[in-house]
C-alpha cells in the first residue's frame, strides 16, 4: 500500500535506458510505498525542469563517461542535491582514485597510469606481460583492451585508442576468468548483499552485454572486511557519506583485491534481494527527511 507522496525524486537515466531498468522495478515500487514519487529523467534532456524535484538519484546514466565534459557541467548546474553527493560522484568518476586508496593501505589490483601519447613507452617496461588497458574515465569495457605486451596485433590495437585519454595499466588476473568477479553492495555504509559475476567462456568481460552471468553469493567475513576498509579509506579522503556503493574485486590467494568502487550509476542487483530494494527505499526516505530538516 502506497502513501501520499511527500517527496519528488528524479531518477537520472540516459537515452540508452530512459525508463526504469528491470533491476530497479521493485525498488521504485518501494519508494512509492514510503511516500517518495520517483520520476525517470534523461540526465542530458534540456527539457527537464530539475527544480521541481527534491533531489536526484543517479541510476542508469550509462553514457556519462562518453559525454564527460557535459556530465560535469550538468552536475554543476543542478539546482537540487544529488544522491550520492556531487563531490563523491566527481571523485569516483576518475579511476585514478585507486592510486589514492592504495596509499592508504587498501589492497588494489596493481595499477599504473599513462597518457594516451605515452602508452607505448609505459608498456615497454612490461614486455611479455598480459595486461588490461582502459581509460581512467570509462565504463562497460569502453575502449578496454586485453593483450600481451609485445604482441604485434595488440600493439596495433593500442595505436587505435584515443590519444587524448589517460589510461590505467593493470596486469591481467586469471582469477577473473577462473573464479569470477565479486560485487558487494552497501547502503548507508552497511553491507547488504553480494553477487559473483562470471565471464562467458573464452571472454574476460563479466558484463551481461558480453555474455557474462551473475549469481547471488555470500562472501566471507574477510572479504566483507576488505570492502569495508576500502570505504573507510574513501571517508578518510573526505567523502564519508555513501548512500549506495558497489565494491568490485577479485580474490587472489585469499586476498580481496579492489578493482573499482561504483558510486555513480552501478547496477545494484536488487532483483536478487527484494529486501535490499526495500531497505534502500527506506534509507532514501530518511535522507530526504533530513534534507528538508
Amino acid at each position: 500500500m502506497s502513501v501520499q507522496p511527500t517527496y519528488q525524486l528524479a531518477l537520472a537515466t540516459s537515452a540508452l535506458i530512459p525508463g526504469i531498468h528491470a533491476d530497479d522495478a521493485h525498488f521504485v515500487e518501494s519508494l512509492i510505498r514510503v511516500g517518495v514519487e520517483p520520476t525517470t529523467c534523461v540526465w542530458n534532456d534540456p527539457g527537464v525542469d530539475w527544480s521541481r524535484f527534491d533531489a536526484v538519484l543517479i541510476r542508469t546514466t550509462w553514457d556519462y563517461f562518453k559525454l564527460y565534459p557535459a556530465f560535469k557541467v550538468w552536475l554543476d548546474q543542478l539546482p537540487i542535491p544529488t544522491i550520492n553527493n556531487t563531490a563523491l560522484l566527481r571523485w569516483n568518476s576518475d579511476k585514478r582514485y585507486l592510486l589514492e586508496l592504495e596509499t592508504l593501505g587498501v589492497e588494489v589490483i596493481p595499477t599504473r597510469t599513462a597518457k594516451g601519447t605515452e602508452l607505448a613507452a609505459s608498456l615497454a617496461t612490461m614486455h611479455g606481460q598480459k595486461v588490461v588497458i582502459k581509460p581512467t574515465i570509462s565504463g562497460g569495457a569502453w575502449h578496454t583492451l586485453l593483450g600481451v605486451v609485445g604482441d604485434e596485433e595488440f600493439a596495433q590495437a593500442i595505436t587505435q585508442l584515443p590519444a587524448e585519454f589517460e589510461y590505467l595499466l593493470q596486469p591481467f588476473l586469471p582469477e577473473i576468468m577462473a573464479d569470477g568477479e565479486w560485487s558487494l553492495l552497501f547502503f548507508d555504509g552497511q553491507y547488504s548483499h553480494a553477487i559473483l559475476k562470471r565471464a562467458a567462456s573464452g571472454d574476460y568481460r563479466v558484463q551481461a552485454m558480453f555474455g557474462g552471468s551473475e549469481e547471488a553469493v555470500e562472501p566471507s567475513a574477510v572479504v566483507i572486511a576488505s570492502a569495508e576498509r576500502a570505504l573507510a579509506a574513501v571517508a578518510t579522503l573526505g567523502h564519508p557519506d555513501h548512500a549506495y556503493v558497489r565494491v568490485d574485486g577479485v580474490l587472489v590467494d585469499g586476498r580481496f583485491l579492489l578493482m573499482e568502487l561504483e558510486m555513480i550509476e552501478p547496477h545494484l542487483f536488487l532483483s536478487h534481494r527484494p529486501d535490499a530494494a526495500e531497505r534502500f527505499a527506506s534509507n532514501l526516505r530518511r535522507r530526504l527527511d533530513a534534507m528538508r530538516g
